[in-house]
């Protein structure tokens, strides 16, 4: 039986925090007088996840030496539990990247942890320029259960999460049965009516992906589709703050209006993220620019086209927009995504010692990650 402890400061107490593991779980909580300058938390979840320092989740070529590649990526950056993000693409690169993931949780322990399923955003999304976002309109379509099943009996039943716009008639009835499969069904990419959001969210949707983003530059003042989906308490939704996606006051004022309880922080982090600035062609988006801020677009456009902040990033950016407490900017980043995935996210006995320790003082633009452990075991 192997066992260790894992010592740091709890990030809303600042007090010393103490956890045993016992064979990669959590055996004990409790908190010491010995600490450390370094704080403790469970490890970040980051529901939307398309790549990172050019390994692109998106672009047909995806194998199973990849996915694992990207995960321990993923884990240097704290990020202990993620959703592989598949954007709208043909039907063959959809299967060929769901074969590649279920192949690689197949090959490696850590793989298998970490993606708990695959989040499929697209291809039943928006065919209007503005909220289609950079989703390639050649590869837009309309539902399709047969389409969803194909690519559960390719890969085991990996699709856990799918986002679409539910601005069709058959909405609500492709809702339900994608509901009655245990699928996570999200809104977004949307430029339906306010009584279709109400339909979807009566059918089952219970997520709301990006919100704020993946819409028209010009909407009514009221009501609109976001209006909607802020009031819907069915609806917990995610948010990219990475000062570019939303303003300080447009998140503040989201977020008041969610409640830190139904509110999630994701990166939407792209193979972009950690590369140099400059123009760079996607399978996803085409010709798109990286500014020397971080700000990732559609060259000769006003849209975005994905991300390149990662979300511990995120974390300390959402604390400074919305004035937040660290434990409450954590929230967002682990025990909220984590209902999502099985009840992750929470330090608590019984639960899998995915943690991190890390530096961070008010003002930092990120979590300092020291040490990250999956399952107990130090990555």
């Amino acid at each position: 039986m192997s066992s260790t402890s894992v010592v740091g400061r709890d990030p809303e107490t600042g007090l010393g925090l103490e956890i045993e593991i016992s064979n990669g779980f959590i055996s004990a909580v409790k908190n010491t007088a010995h600490s450390q300058d370094s704080y403790l938390s469970a490890g970040l979840i980051d529901l939307q996840v398309n790549g990172f320092k050019a390994i692109d989740l998106n672009d047909g070529g995806l194998d199973a030496d990849r996915v694992i590649a990207f995960t321990h990526m993923m884990h240097s950056l704290g990020t202990t539990t993620f959703l592989p993000t598949l954007i709208t693409a043909s039907a063959e690169s959809l299967t060929s990247s769901l074969v590649a993931i279920a192949d690689a949780k197949k090959k490696n322990s850590h793989v298998a942890h970490s993606i708990p399923f695959v989040h499929v955003e697209g291809p039943f999304v928006s065919p209007l320029d503005g909220p289609r976002g950079a989703h390639p309109k050649e590869h837009v379509r309309e539902a399709d259960l047969d389409e969803v099943l194909r690519w559960q009996k390719v890969s085991g039943n990996l699709v856990g999460k799918i986002t679409l716009s539910p601005h069709f008639d058959q909405a609500p009835a492709f809702i339900s049965a994608l509901v009655a499969q245990g699928i996570v069904v999200s809104i977004g990419h949307t430029h339906a009516s306010v009584e279709q959001i109400r339909a979807a969210t009566d059918a089952g949707a219970c997520f709301s992906t990006h919100l704020g983003n993946g819409a028209a530059s010009m909407l009514p003042r009221h009501p609109n589709f976001i209006w909607a989906q802020l009031a819907d308490d069915r609806l917990t939704a995610s948010f990219i703050t990475d000062g570019f996606h939303l303003s300080p006051e447009t998140f503040k004022a989201m977020l008041r209006a969610k409640g830190l309880d139904r509110s999630v922080l994701v990166s939407d982090v792209t193979a972009l993220g950690g590369m140099p600035p400059g123009i760079y062609d996607q399978a996803i988006g085409g010709k798109v620019s990286v500014s020397a801020d971080g700000r990732l677009s559609v060259v000769d456009t006003p849209y975005l086209a994905g991300a390149t902040k990662t979300l511990s990033h995120n974390v300390a950016s959402a604390i400074e927009m919305a004035n937040l407490t660290l434990a409450q900017g954590l929230k967002l980043a682990t025990l909220n995504p984590g209902v999502f995935v099985g009840g992750r996210g929470c330090i608590a006995v019984g639960q899998a010692a995915d943690l991190i320790l890390f530096d961070w003082q008010e003002g930092d633009h990120e979590l300092k990650i020291n040490t990250v452990f999956v399952k107990g075991e130090s990555i």
